[in-house]
């Protein structure tokens, strides 16, 4: 295995333990398991993010997610900070973007790229499509579409997405637009094929366009270890068993990211009696959807912190 100095010394070739997946058809391999950003703001110290980034990437993972308004930009800072020295070529970077107008993505967009201290971001998001009228907006004449158009012909972005945790009829929706995206995210866990399941509605819709598959919130938030029917490493090896090109989760210690990596490199297919085994525990439990409050409830709504973004 290649460590994080020889990676730093320019060495090109990184670890292959994390196993890669194709994105959709933009030709990109990226690790199955990505680094959740806004879990790279939480660690006390920021060493230890720039420590965990750093061993990530030599243990294989090169999908680090992030976002505009994650702790108030403190997550983009921690990764680009991380990412420095050398880094920063070995990693495919993600970032979102809360704009729904021209102006306003623009002006995030920008304020990404310095935190990120890069000249190019690999893939840009646009933020938690929640709301009936996010497609019009973003569509609309001098909306953020044009904004994000405009950066990947000048070269700061190289791939276009949307995310969402809501309603997939809103994924629906905005998959109706007539736009080749690159990216779609949603959660996929154990818990969502019981109730307005982005599983069943969505990812065949992904899976015909070859669209690439980003799946989040594999532990339903923390809420699957509340309701302690699933161990962790359950719920990863289901969420990896579905077909999406990453599964993004939250990384914020060195336990953390040993389960993420250990059940990454020892992951086999589920059958379909395995699949059938998990999913008759979780239904209980999953069908009016308490226990995704992402969907029922606002708690996770990062974008309703900053709305003047989706109108400015």
């Amino acid at each position: 295995m290649i460590g994080v100095r020889d990676i730093a010394r320019g060495v090109t070739a990184l670890s292959v333990a994390v196993p890669t997946r194709e994105l959709g058809k933009t030709g990109e391999r990226v690790s199955c398991i990505g680094m959740g950003g806004f879990h790279l703001g939480v660690p006390e110290d920021p060493q230890e993010t720039t420590r965990l980034v750093r061993e990530a990437l030599e243990r294989g993972i090169n999908f680090f997610d992030n976002s505009w308004d994650y702790l108030e930009g403190e997550s983009e800072r921690r990764l680009g900070h991380a990412l420095q020295g050398g880094y920063r070529e070995h990693a495919f970077v993600m970032t979102k973007v809360d704009g729904r107008t021209r102006h306003s993505a623009k002006r995030q967009l920008e304020e990404s790229l310095r935190r990120l201290k890069t000249d190019y971001i690999d893939l840009l998001q646009l933020h938690e499509v929640i709301r009936e009228d996010d497609p019009e907006r973003f569509f609309a004449p001098g909306g953020g579409i044009e904004a994000f158009l405009e950066a990947r012909d000048a070269g700061k972005i190289r791939y276009i997405g949307f995310t969402g945790h809501k309603n997939p009829d809103i994924h629906l929706k905005m998959l109706e637009e007539d736009f080749p995206w690159d990216t779609v995210q949603m959660p996929l866990n154990v818990l969502d094929a019981h109730y307005e399941s982005f599983t069943r509605k969505v990812l065949p819709v992904l899976m015909e366009r070859n669209i690439g598959i980003l799946g989040m919130k594999p532990f339903a938030a923390g809420q699957l270890f509340e309701a302690g029917i699933v161990s962790a490493r359950e719920a990863l090896r289901y969420a990896l068993n579905l077909p999406a090109s990453v599964i993004i989760t939250g990384i914020q210690s060195q336990r953390d990211l040993d389960q993420a990596v250990e059940t990454a490199t020892s992951f086999r297919p589920l059958n379909r009696a395995e699949v059938g085994e998990i999913l008759a525990k979780t239904a209980q439990v999953a069908l009016d959807g308490k226990l995704e409050g992402y969907k029922t409830g606002n708690l996770y709504d990062s974008t309703a912190l900053n709305p003047q973004w989706l109108v400015a």
